[in-house]
Parts: C-alpha cells; structure tokens; sequence
C-alpha cells in the first residue's frame, strides 16, 4: 500500500500491518484486584493451582489448567464461563512456558459473580509483548485474543524474579 501526497507532507504512512513487536498495553488492575494481589486481601472466591516445577514447561500443564478451570467454575457456579475462561488461561499459561521460565500458579478470583480473574504467575519480571498479526505466523496472536475476549488485562511484578499476569472476564 503506498503512501498519498498529503499522508507525505503530513509524515504519516500506512501500512497493511505494523511487524515490530510492541509492549502489551494492560492496563493497572481494579482497586479491588490491586489489593487482593499485592495487599493480600482475601478474595470473595478464590482457588490457586500451582505447577509442578518438573512439569511447568511441559506442553500438558496448558491442559492440566483447563482442567482446573472447569472444576473451579463448576463448583462455583460459574460454569457459564469455562470456555472464554480456558481459552485466556491457556493463552496465559503458553505465554509463561515460551517467554517467562514456566508457570508457576495459575488463580481465578470470582468477584461478586460479575468479574472473574485469571492471574498466572512466572519466573520472569519480563513484561509481556504483542506482535503484529501476521497470516503466516504460527504464533503471535494470544495476547490479542486475551484483549479481545477480556475487559482489561495486565500484569505486576510484585518483587522478585516473576511476574502476574491478570486478565478479568466480566461475568455479566
């Protein structure tokens, strides 16, 4: 696609798609989240998984996720939600195994019955990135469908050599 007289005197260029990487735009998480992850507050409804450290960078423990998602929703009542939920937790938990060392522990935090969180925690304070979508590519769309399926999402580094990535789901 080229670029029209006035896009050049303006110094503004199109193009079909941009192929640099770009830093995830989360967003900071809700007052109530923020105190929850980094205060400790207690959470209305609140279940954690942790990884095994021998199995966490194994291609099965995206499955051994879902899993846990469907059981915690279910007993919840919240079943209503497992699909959108499992497709965000194994974009969240892929994401920790490539980039950030393994996951560590995936939690969902059910607020009021109208937000549900994800968090999964890794072994890496490297922020998240986006790549443009590209037809091609295997790889490079999950945080785009976690943006897309969620109602803000981000990450903390809370101290430490890890990082939370959160993502809440509006029940609703």
């Amino acid at each position: 696609m080229g670029t029209g007289s006035s896009e050049r005197a303006s110094g503004a260029r199109m193009t079909t798609f941009d192929a640099r990487p770009h830093a995830a735009c989360g967003s900071r998480p809700p007052g109530w989240l923020a105190s929850v992850l980094v205060e400790g507050q207690a959470a209305e409804r609140d279940a954690v998984f942790p990884f095994d450290p021998r199995t966490a960078l194994e291609p099965a423990c995206v499955a051994t996720a879902r899993h846990f998602v469907d059981r915690t929703l279910g007993a919840w009542g919240a079943a209503g939600l497992s699909f959108d939920t499992q497709l965000v937790v194994s974009e969240l938990v892929t994401n920790a195994m490539r980039h950030g060392g393994g996951a560590r522990a995936l939690r969902l935090l059910l607020r009021h019955g109208d937000e549900l969180v994800c968090v999964v925690s890794d072994h890496s304070r490297t922020i998240p990135v986006t790549t443009a979508p590209d037809v091609y590519s295997e790889y490079g769309r999950g945080l785009r469908l976690v943006d897309a399926l969620c109602s803000a999402w981000g990450w903390l580094t809370p101290g430490g050599p890890c990082k939370l990535v959160w993502a809440v789901i509006a029940a609703t």
